[in-house]
């Protein structure tokens, strides 16, 4: 098959012409339309169709590639969405918007839209390239990480046709007429390879220097384990996001598994908000499980152990038991006969005041250098009711003896661990050995541990319980929902993340590394709002101001048109924060933000406190020539009522040494609110809208208007800068 299309000198079809080379469709060009002319293609049927879009949408309908135009019809939606966001990067100044845009939804991706490249990709990939040296200087630059890895694995992968257009048409200041003579194109970047020797697509591998080992494309399974005790925190962040990482890099599956293996700590409201937590994270999964699932299985191997003389059953007192563990001296009962050993379990699984007074034990080796290897427990009996299947089970088993079996019944090929986890690694395999079943691929990471932060679950639940925090979507606590309440946005905690990546040193991190990428994100976007602090704000009154009030209407955002308009009035009367009254001197000219200079000819005060002022404007003056440029609102019965909170760290210390109890570190003040006023288009702001308070910084909006009575609240967002201690 042949096509000839037909273009503008000025304005070649890049992205037709590319995917028409890598699908292997022969394509003559015909540069020779008048300026600004759509391209086209004419088909055998005489029939024409104009423009890029419809010509990709063609081209990736006949190709003989997989899924070039989706696998289906919800595919090709998103791929129509795709094409039509590529003219974004034809406007200079959203170019960047753009670009931050893609680098976002590629955190987690290889690709735009599924699981092989697709017109999208291609039309993304040369809306960029298009641009030549503009994008070529991004591209080195460590600004859009995602954004780059993928540029550079869809050109490893079509190198020679995409160097070959890219040639062709584009020079170092973008698209336009068609080149002679040699180029050298754009260089590809190495990949890697799987076990089995198969390219992987080169990813950002700031932190992931290692693959997993033995992974093989289309055949890892992993899972994410939480224990429905708690709320997701950002330590259970990682390990989802990198399980996530991994599961798309190797195109392999992900489980969720919720290890409820301890009734006395677990509820159904947990179970739904750690969903709702994953949900949020953007992390995609095969199906949810639980290992309550496998109780009945659990218990036959458990059996089938002690018959096996594997395991015993164990009636030591537990800190007697904890203390032989340690010196490494046999229990008493190690050397149990089976009868004996099969009655006792019996008595546990009944839950009799005998069985309570016992437990299982593997039968590894009380001598080991490991202590985790010195016969560790494998079932308990726990009487209270759980969450799911009710009082039916007395004896419930430890994660220790659960975990490594569900793995491998599961068929997991790579389980992602903790590195705090390494002594345990043994006993996971060993544990697995004496089961006879199918090993299972640990891989370590370190825990993510942040300064001035609890992430002990046990330790939140204290807070919670005590009414220190208003619940586990507190914007002081560091679970999922705390921090996104708090103004984080999970882009922001993704790139985080995978900034640490899969090493296995450990680390405190910082908070202010984390803000300041999430400024990043949200001040290109965010809407612009005026906000006076109440307390001893002050009137200045403009004697040439307008005698009637006036209304404007101007953008939220200067430069970026998405966020809308706001309508700004204009009076004689307007109100001043207090600060910027106090460093105003009489006849300085000032600098009214979004209305012009002002000269304050007078300062009233009473008893040293400033009262008013009064001034003209002043429409002929410079905004360069002022040293100050202050926010104001004016005197309306329209403006909102405003609560503005900020948060400060649970504790006072940056890190708890070993021993050290947290409720002598308690942060005594937390939380601080200022009451303000804001102008009146915030009436319309929506619960979670982000907004910019000029001059004050970032704020999230908690509880929109309801009516002039009850107060707007917004919740202070860090900027990554050093924020002064509430105490």
């Amino acid at each position: 098959m042949e096509l000839n299309v037909s273009f503008s000198v000025d304005n070649p079809p890049l992205s037709v012409i590319a995917a028409a080379k890598i699908a292997g469709i022969r394509l003559s060009t015909d540069p020779f339309l008048p300026p600004g002319s759509d391209p086209a293609i004419r088909l055998a049927s005489g029939e024409v169709l104009q423009g890029t879009d419809t010509l990709l949408r063609h081209i990736g309908s006949i190709a003989a590639l997989p899924n070039f135009y989706g696998q289906d019809r919800l595919e090709a939606e998103q791929i129509d969405k795709w094409l039509e966001f590529s003219l974004v990067f034809l406007s200079g100044s959203e170019f960047e918007n753009a670009c931050s845009h893609v680098d976002g939804h590629l955190t987690l991706r290889t690709l735009l839209v599924g699981f092989y490249v697709s017109i999208a990709d291609i039309a993304i990939w040369s809306a960029l390239a298009g641009t030549g040296q503009r994008w070529e200087s991004l591209r080195k630059s460590k600004k859009y990480q995602n954004l780059v890895r993928w540029f550079n694995s869809i050109l490893t992968e079509h190198g020679d046709a995409l160097n070959e257009v890219i040639a062709a048409y584009v020079g170092k200041r973008g698209l336009g007429k068609v080149h002679v003579g040699n180029s050298k194109g754009i260089v590809g970047s190495g990949n890697s390879k799987d076990s089995s020797g198969r390219a992987l697509p080169k990813e950002n591998t700031a932190g992931f220097e290692v693959d997993l080992p033995g992974a093989k494309v289309g055949e890892v399974r992993l899972r994410f384990a939480p224990e429905p005790s708690g709320y997701l925190h950002i330590g259970h962040s990682k390990a989802a996001l990198l399980n996530t990482y991994f599961a798309e890099r190797y195109q392999g599956q992900l489980l969720i598994r919720f290890d409820d293996t301890n009734p006395s700590k677990e509820s159904s409201e947990f179970v739904d908000n750690v969903l709702k937590d994953i949900d949020t994270l953007g992390v995609t999964y095969e199906k949810v499980t639980y290992t309550s699932d496998y109780f009945d299985d659990l218990m036959k191997m458990a059996e089938k152990l002690i018959l096996e003389g594997k395991a015993y059953v164990d009636d030591t007192p537990r800190e007697q038991m904890q203390k032989e563990r340690m010196d490494g001296i046999d229990s008493r009962c190690r050397n149990n006969t089976v009868e004996e050993n099969m009655a006792m379990w019996k008595e546990m699984i009944t839950g009799s005041v005998r069985g309570l007074q016992c437990c299982v034990r593997g039968k590894l080796d009380m001598q080991d250098p490991n202590k985790s290897l010195r016969d560790p427990v494998y079932y308990r009996c726990n009487l209270d009711s759980h969450h799911r299947i009710g009082p039916k089970y007395k004896v419930y088993p430890t994660y220790d003896f659960a975990c490594p079996f569900v793995d491998s019944v599961e068929g997991i090929t790579h389980a992602l661990r903790a590195s705090e986890y390494h002594d345990r690694n043994a006993q996971y395999h060993r544990i697995l050995a004496d089961m006879a079943l199918r090993d299972v691929q640990i891989y370590e990471f370190s825990r993510l541990n942040m300064v001035y932060t609890l992430l002990s679950k046990r330790k939140l639940l204290w807070f919670v319980q005590n009414g220190k925090v208003d619940g586990w979507d507190d914007p002081r606590f560091p679970t999922v929902q705390g921090i996104v309440r708090r103004g984080l946005k999970i882009e922001a905690l993704v790139q985080f993340i995978l900034q640490q990546g899969a090493s296995k040193n450990l680390n405190l991190m910082e908070w202010d590394k984390l803000w300041t990428i999430n400024k990043k994100i949200i001040d290109p976007v965010c809407p612009r709002h005026t906000a006076v602090i109440e307390e001893k704000s002050v009137i200045l009154i403009l004697e040439n101001g307008p005698e009637k009030p006036f209304v404007r209407i101007i953008p939220r955002h200067k430069k970026y048109e998405p966020a809308g308009q706001k309508a700004t009035t204009y009076t004689k009367r307007i109100w001043l924060d207090h600060v910027d009254a106090s460093s105003i001197t009489e006849g300085e000219e000032v600098t009214l933000m979004d209305w012009g200079n002002a000269v304050v000819k007078e300062i009233k005060k009473e008893d040293g406190n400033i009262t008013q002022l009064v001034g003209v404007l002043h429409p002929e003056g410079s905004v360069k020539t002022t040293k100050l440029k202050l926010t104001w609102l004016p005197e309306t019965e329209e403006l909102v009522h405003l609560s503005l909170l900020e948060f400060d760290y649970l504790i006072k210390k940056k890190k708890l040494e070993e021993g050290e109890d947290f409720l002598d570190n308690l942060n005594p003040c937390t939380r601080r609110e200022t009451l303000a006023i804001g102008d009146a288009n915030m009436r319309n702001l929506k619960r979670g809208e982000i907004i910019q308070l000029e001059r004050k910084g970032y704020y999230k909006c908690d509880v929109p208007f309801l009516r002039p009575s009850k107060r707007v609240v917004l919740f202070a967002i860090p900027d990554g800068r050093q924020q002064a201690s509430l105490n």
